[in-house]
């Protein structure tokens, strides 16, 4: 319900900053930290005194964490961490970054670990802030790591167990960006229904006209059809059900609604949905990164074929 309504608010860079703390950033602290550190980090979160970000993709490659550069040596009482990270939301503003480094060179998915980093780690630094098509309110960042230590205490889990501390986030993660998507989806249609039984042409209003109606009637199949799947999903996720085919179902199904319904939207805006005070626009430009964030919409679909034994 929260994902929901902050998707319906109007921007999905307020909904994706404050979405990426609760949702990604700070679940691997609940799920896999000591009960020091959820003192620590997760309790100043929850109660807003700070911003977590998650540190995952980077300038080489997003999807496949199999293949992260970002290293972390051991030595004595810390790791020390050399590499970068890209399109990291909450970058520039976070507190503390939870970071997928490997700390084994030879290990692919078995040479992963997670750490914490704070921003007063020395070493640490936001390279950039990046300028997007939508999702301007949230910030996204490259973050640098040159000689960064960060001692031993702040690993969550075990050395070389991050993969699966990571991937065991995924889910959750993808399905905010659907059930959000869905709802954004949503309210792309409200705004062109709004827009078209207000807009007259040739005497009468747009929603008279039956390509205009059946364009809306179709928007309202396509999102409907996405919520079930969604919800469906949500629903096995919630009962620990095995559900990575249906979550990633969700995801396409969700983000694709989201393109498909605010570009039809937009389209039915005619000219003014290009001007500036018609939030259509921004809808439009927003959905556009749900096919790509969580993990690109392709790999949904490989992930879909090997469920299916392809």
């Amino acid at each position: 319900m929260l994902f929901e309504e902050l998707a319906r608010c109007g921007s999905a860079g307020v909904a994706a900053g404050i979405g990426a703390h609760i949702a990604i950033a700070t679940p691997p602290i609940n799920d896999f930290g000591t009960d020091a550190q959820r003192q620590r980090w997760l309790a100043p979160a929850i109660k807003g005194e700070t911003i977590v970000a998650l540190g995952i993709t980077e300038p080489s490659g997003g999807s496949d964490i199999a293949h992260v550069e970002t290293t972390a040596r051991r030595e004595g009482d810390a790791y020390v961490v050399n590499g970068s990270k890209m399109f990291i939301t909450n970058g520039v503003s976070a507190d503390l970054v939870v970071v997928l480094t490997r700390t084994k060179p030879e290990g692919g998915h078995h040479g992963l670990t997670m750490l914490v980093v704070e921003r007063d780690a020395p070493g640490y630094s936001v390279g950039r802030k990046l300028d997007k098509l939508g999702w301007r309110a949230s910030d996204t960042a490259e973050l640098v790591f040159q000689d960064c230590r960060v001692p031993v205490e702040n690993r969550l889990g075990k050395e070389n167990e991050g993969f699966y501390l990571a991937v065991g986030n995924f889910q959750w993660e993808r399905l905010w960006i659907a059930i959000s998507a869905v709802a954004s989806a949503e309210r792309s249609l409200e705004l062109a229904i709004g827009y078209a039984a207000n807009r007259v042409q040739f005497g009468k209003p747009l929603t008279s006209m039956q390509v205009i109606r059946h364009q809306i009637a179709d928007m309202a199949l396509t999102i409907e059809q996405a919520r079930q799947l969604t919800y469906h999903a949500l629903w096995l996720h919630s009962q620990k059900i095995a559900c990575i085919r249906e979550v990633s179902m969700a995801k396409i199904a969700a983000t694709e609604a989201d393109v498909k319904v605010a570009d039809r939207a937009l389209q039915i805006h005619g000219g003014y949905g290009y001007m500036m005070e018609y939030p259509i626009q921004r809808a439009w430009r927003d959905a556009r990164l749900g096919p790509i964030g969580a993990g690109t919409n392709e790999i949904m679909r490989e992930i879909i074929a090997r469920e299916l034994d392809l």
